[in-house]
């Protein structure tokens, strides 16, 4: 383990936070806002500072970084920087305990969009323009941005990149591991900038546009409404549901549009399988609700609310236009299911991925094959190329955690006494970082009411969900601290 290393990388994210809060500081200045004002300049100062000392404590002259500390790397920056930004809330008093700051804060920069807050409208806009900036900077990743602006560090930044961005295969777009970065980062600005322009058309404010952009180009969900989006123009909605739907989708397919590649882009077997599942999952909830909820007598509002909410959860952005808790039972259940399988790989959306599900059902089918004719050899094909047995084997080894995490997630929040509908999609909700759930904490609840540990266990869940698991868990395991000696072979 190259520690020195891991220092110097943790000092740098620290100082890259602190620019990152200037935005949020220059809001609060134009709002006039001289409390936020100052809580922004200490938690910077403090930023800095942190940031310096690890920094020195780091310099060293082997900065290689290997897959063990690229996942060391990005689960304490995650932690870190949810703790650090957690500051300003905590300072100013509007989040006065620092246990709910930094749920609110992990709830951001994981892009989950889960809250504690009741009274969202009552928020400071230099603070809820830093917590939407949150689910910006955490949609395309951290470390990500660290590779794009910063000095190349190590020739092998790749396991950063690998331990960060969420699916089951992580490549190089191009051969260096910056130009990837900087290439991923000016699709994901230009893309959040076109959101901008078309949001302001609808006569949205500037403020309500970034916030808004930033919530959905992250997949992240939080808003400046109590209602959510429900308060907005059927066009907003409209383009909002839109935006949702591309920020789900792998960033490769635009990087091959933007290379010309069409074929590929045609060929995206995990591209057809999500438009799939949208069209219908929308199709069935919008049948569902007109028949069944008295408010949807109008078929175009139907379709406008189902496909809004289904596009919301499958991305796991979390926004809401009405209140589904209200709905039948069938749609509940699609919402449930949405919870659970995510966007596509290489997005900024959560979940399971979609590329994982696909994979999963033609591992069963071969398997189910081989059984009816066990000479005969199954290759998983995905996309037109054979899935080697490791990938294979991995996607069913991530699955097997995947429930197991989600299990143990569950039965330390029960501990609080909620009924089951609650507790089952809070831990659903935070784990595969969609936001809001089902019962109490549907899109007209929050998080307040759970305890402390609860706070902390679903914190916990939206770093694993969020880091895809092994990053967290192999934190803890001392065999990622302890260095082996090399073993001396006896003459």
């Amino acid at each position: 383990m190259n520690k020195k290393m891991v220092f110097y990388m943790l000092g740098k994210i620290v100082q890259l936070e602190a620019a990152l809060m200037v935005p949020s500081l220059i809001c609060a200045c134009l709002y006039k806002e001289n409390r936020i004002v100052l809580s922004f300049a200490v938690t910077i100062a403090i930023a800095l500072i942190m940031g310096f000392v690890l920094s020195a404590l780091g310099k060293t002259k082997n900065k290689e970084i290997y897959a063990k500390e690229g996942f060391v790397i990005v689960a304490l920056a995650w932690i870190g920087m949810s703790a650090v930004g957690a500051v300003p809330f905590v300072i100013s008093g509007e989040i006065p305990s620092f246990l709910d700051a930094f749920f609110e804060t992990v709830s951001g920069f994981t892009t989950t969009g889960s809250s504690i807050l009741t009274d969202i409208e009552a928020m400071s806009k230099g603070l809820l323009f830093w917590r939407s900036f949150t689910h910006w900077v955490g949609g395309m990743g951290v470390l990500v941005l660290v590779m794009a602006i910063l000095p190349s560090e190590s020739g092998r930044t790749i396991h950063i990149i690998r331990a960060e961005m969420p699916g089951p295969v992580i490549g190089k777009l191009v051969p260096k591991v910056k130009s990837t970065s900087r290439i991923l980062y000016l699709i994901y600005i230009f893309l959040s900038a076109v959101q901008v322009i078309f949001l302001l058309c609808g006569n949205m404010s500037l403020f309500d546009s970034l916030v808004h952009t930033f919530g959905t180009a992250g997949t992240g969900g939080f808003g400046v409404r109590a209602d959510s989006i429900g308060g907005y123009s059927p066009y907003i909605q409209w383009v909002i549901t839109i935006f949702m739907l591309i920020f789900g989708v792998n960033f490769n397919i635009y990087y091959f549009i933007l290379a010309k590649k069409f074929k590929s882009v045609l060929k995206s077997e995990e591209l057809l399988v999500y438009i799939s599942i949208i069209v219908v999952s929308s199709g069935v909830i919008a049948i569902d609700i007109f028949n069944n909820i008295a408010e949807m007598n109008v078929l175009s509002d139907s379709i406008r609310h189902a496909t809004f909410q289904a596009a919301s959860i499958v991305t796991t952005t979390g926004y809401v236009t009405v209140d589904y808790n209200l709905w039948p039972g069938l749609s509940k259940t699609i919402i449930t299911i949405l919870l659970f399988i995510g966007a596509c790989a290489g997005s900024t959306a959560g979940g399971f991925k979609v590329s994982r599900v696909i994979m999963i059902f033609k591992s069963i089918k071969a398997n189910l094959k081989h059984s009816l004719h066990s000479r005969s050899v199954e290759v998983v094909r995905v996309e037109g190329k054979s899935l080697d047995s490791e990938t294979v084997s991995s996607v069913k080894s991530y699955l097997a955690i995947y429930i197991f995490c989600f299990v143990i997630i569950l039965a330390l929040i029960s501990f609080n006494g909620y009924d089951v509908e609650t507790n089952f999609t809070a831990a659903a909700t935070c784990f595969n970082n969609v936001g809001p759930g089902l019962g109490m904490i549907g899109p007209a609840g929050s998080f307040q009411e759970f305890s402390n540990f609860s706070k902390l266990v679903l914190s916990a869940a939206m770093l694993l969900g969020r880091l895809e698991i092994y990053p967290m868990l192999l934190l803890f395991s001392p065999s990622v601290w302890i260095k082996r000696k090399a073993k001396v072979k006896a003459k």
